[in-house]
């Protein structure tokens, strides 16, 4: 696939997939997604604002001070996100307007390229979670630790705490604000399962006219250095590829994990820029 193409089919990706959980609204040539619902399982970010590339010749610091306030009114962060080789000009609006911008550079799959079979520890299995799944608050919790202790060193955090945060999850809403998007196929979730059922490693995908980004990759501190954030980034990637989708990408914060992809068969594609410390997408 040319760099053109692959770019185009990004683009799309971005301004399609928020749809899916949000409405947007126009402000000048700035799109602002709102959720449809307080808690919906959203795409991107709460409430995160992209330009139109047609436009974006156009963006005013006053466009950008209407969408600010918005998300103010909202109670949302003033979260921004779009593809930095679309829209190069607006890294240093955006900057110029008080923001903080940060990279988070993209990979793509190589189409045709053929995924590594999973090489799991003894006992650990792989599993696409459903919307009833019995295991779905402790998997939705696993990212909270996964990030919260970065880089892959092992850590401290595991099963009592993957638990805390579960009940947390389940009683705030969190758990069954989740359930239709993936009875919907809007969200898939694959993680990989110690014997006695505890989630070990996570991700997620959003498909969207052939597109998808694969995102949320996580591992339960203790957990680390056994080939699980692998072994789910792979098995995400051919679920998705035998559901229809052609272009997978994703991105990355750390030059360690981009390795682990790499081997994987991603290459460099691009970079996104987003805000400093604004929320992950979900």
């Amino acid at each position: 696939m040319s760099t053109p193409s692959l770019r185009a089919r990004i683009e799309q990706f971005y301004a399609t997939v928020p749809l899916l959980f949000a409405d947007a609204e126009e402000f000048g040539p700035l799109r602002l997604f709102v959720r449809k619902g307080p808690g919906a399982p959203y795409y991107g970010g709460p409430s995160h604002a992209q330009p139109s590339t047609e436009r974006s010749a156009a963006i005013a610091a006053t466009d950008i001070a209407r969408v600010r306030a918005r998300q103010r009114e909202l109670g949302v962060p003033e979260a921004f996100e779009w593809l930095a080789e679309a829209v190069p000009t607006l890294r240093a609006r955006i900057e110029a307007a008080g923001l903080p911008v940060q990279e988070r550079p993209l990979m793509v799959l190589d189409p045709g390229h053929p995924l590594p079979p999973h090489l799991l520890p003894d006992g650990v299995t792989l599993r696409v979670l459903t919307a009833d799944d019995a295991a779905l608050p402790a998997v939705l919790a696993l990212p909270r630790w996964a990030f919260a202790e970065t880089g892959t060193a092992v850590g401290s955090a595991g099963r009592k705490e993957l638990a805390t945060v579960a009940e947390e999850l389940a009683a705030d809403g969190t758990v069954e604000a989740t359930r239709p998007a993936l009875r919907a196929g809007h969200k898939t979730l694959i993680a990989a399962f110690a014997p006695d059922g505890t989630p070990l490693a996570v991700g997620h995908y959003h498909p969207a006219d052939g597109t998808t980004e694969i995102g949320g990759i996580g591992t339960l501190p203790t957990a680390r250095r056994q080939g699980l954030a692998a072994a789910v980034t792979a098995a995400l990637a051919a679920h998705a590829r035998d559901h229809g989708v052609d272009t997978v990408f994703l991105a990355y914060a750390e030059h360690a994990v981009a390795r682990i992809y790499a081997r994987l068969g991603f290459r460099p594609a691009g970079t996104t820029l987003l805000i400093a410390n604004q929320p992950a997408r979900s």
